[in-house]
């Protein structure tokens, strides 16, 4: 497989991962998927926007944010986000570390 077919498909895999994210499982909790995969739509919207910004397309934290969550960040977790419990917390502190914080020096907002 050449360069462009193997791009083409990377690029029809996440649009499907996007569409899932958006309008499949939007119950899916943030905090849920860093405990169980070790990324989340945060880091969706981070990697989008290294990718962007790399390619010399200036692109802020909160646009990148609206493009993954299909909507202003503040409006998505007002209208999905849910209160996680202690154990879920301390479980994300740890997944955090060991997959954000480690490679990225990133912020968990």
């Amino acid at each position: 497989m050449d360069d462009a077919a193997r791009e083409k498909l990377e690029a029809a895999t996440f649009r499907a991962l996007m569409d899932h994210l958006l309008n499949q499982r939007p119950d899916v909790q943030n905090i849920d998927l860093m405990n169980l995969a070790g990324f989340c739509r945060n880091c969706l919207s981070r990697w989008y926007q290294e990718a962007a910004n790399a390619a010399g397309d200036p692109m802020t934290k909160d646009q990148a944010r609206a493009l993954v969550y299909g909507m202003p960040f503040a409006d998505w977790v007002a209208q999905n986000q849910t209160e996680a419990s202690a154990d879920k917390k301390a479980a994300f502190d740890t997944a955090f570390a060991q997959n954000v914080s480690a490679k990225a020096g990133a912020g968990q907002d």
